[in-house]
């Protein structure tokens, strides 16, 4: 299991998402708190590379001991990757939120939608 933390460098959506922007793409992923929350995951529903998503809505599903809970979009825009190692190891989402468990790539469609997402800061005071 990952150590309790908000990476400085990310965007976060209060829906416990995580942005990190390089240029045109982004890599999304869940918070150190959504894991934790879910408790162990065993299985993601990637959805298709090709498929347009859009901020604040579901684009995949992560099944856990506990739950199936939807993931939620901090940004908008094209899916062009998805982590396929999480196929097999689906657990890399507990032990490495923000490094190998990162969900998907996506092409911005809107660069101006990350005004709306939380600093790290923010996020975690969000949670107290």
């Amino acid at each position: 299991m990952a150590d309790a933390g908000y990476p400085d460098d990310l965007l976060y959506h209060p829906e416990h998402d995580w942005a990190r922007v390089e240029g045109e793409e982004a890599t999304l992923g869940i918070t150190w708190y959504a894991q934790d929350q879910l408790g162990e995951v065993v299985f993601f529903e990637p959805p298709e590379v090709g498929k347009a998503m859009s901020q604040d809505d579901a684009y995949a599903e992560v099944e856990s001991v506990k739950a199936v809970s939807d993931v939620i979009a901090p940004l908008s825009g094209e899916i062009v990757a998805v982590n396929e190692a999480l196929g097999e190891n689906p657990e890399k989402i507990n032990e490495d939120p923000y490094g190998e468990g990162w969900l998907v790539r996506i092409r911005l469609a809107d660069s101006a939608e990350q005004d709306a997402l939380l600093s790290a800061d923010a996020y975690a005071s969000s949670l107290e």
